[in-house]
């Protein structure tokens, strides 16, 4: 895994460039997807348990959506609970929603017994049972929202990411803060604000913005297992 610094030179990427690599490793190099989210959620993992060594007893807690980036936080809760962390995995919507390689991952947590937290976003209670969730929490990790998304929050999310932004914990984004634009850097009505972000394959175009800086927190780019082409 490389830090990000403004002054190195590194692979800048669009979301449709990003998606390119993936559909080029997926299909034409034959790596299955499952086996990508597997490298991705490693990596953060290795990271998180960097960050908080010096901590005895640490205590990580996992917002995820109900897409892949969502299933990169179930491979994170995995390797982190097989390393003796306490951890909370929350899913934020509709838990029937998730499919495919991300549905893999959590039925892996829930063979193994692992207790999952449920939250719906338009419930009234979110910034009280955020608090619950991420009380006595060492880090928060936001996997609600990969590069893929486009259009304004709807306001249940806007209030969901708000409320992980109030607690008083560090935050590290999976692949890119959610709420973030991935092209252009500017939230999409808000944004998780991290201490920092594991984002994959490349730096995403819009992280060198202005704009982007007070949401990425530090940047690291962290390898799927496939090199894009340079």
């Amino acid at each position: 895994m490389e830090k990000y610094s403004p002054d190195k030179k590194c692979i800048l990427m669009t979301k449709e460039q990003v998606r390119s690599v993936d559909s080029w490793a997926i299909n034409t190099l034959g790596v299955p997807g499952v086996v990508l989210m597997e490298n991705a959620g490693r990596s953060c993992a290795e990271l998180i348990k960097e960050k908080l060594k010096a901590i005895a007893e640490p205590k990580v807690c996992i917002f995820c959506g109900t897409g892949n980036n969502g299933g990169d936080g179930y491979v994170i809760a995995r390797h982190l609970l097989n390393s003796g962390f306490e951890v909370v995995v929350v899913i934020c919507g509709d838990r029937m929603k998730v499919k495919g390689d991300a549905k893999i991952n959590l039925d892996i947590l829930d063979k193994s017994g692992r207790p999952i937290e449920q939250l719906n976003p338009k419930d009234d209670d979110v910034p009280a049972r955020v608090k619950g969730f991420a009380a006595d929490t060492d880090m928060i990790v936001d996997g609600l929202f990969g590069t893929g998304l486009s259009g304004p929050l709807r306001d249940d999310y806007i209030e969901l990411i708000d409320s992980i932004n109030a607690c008083d914990c560090p935050i590290m984004a999976v692949d890119i803060p959610s709420g973030l634009d991935c092209d252009s850097g500017r939230p999409l009505g808000t944004a998780v604000r991290a201490s920092c972000t594991v984002t994959f394959v490349a730096v995403k175009k819009g992280f060198v913005s202005e704009s982007a800086v007070s949401y990425t927190g530090e940047i690291y780019i962290a390898s799927i297992g496939i090199e894009p082409v340079s």
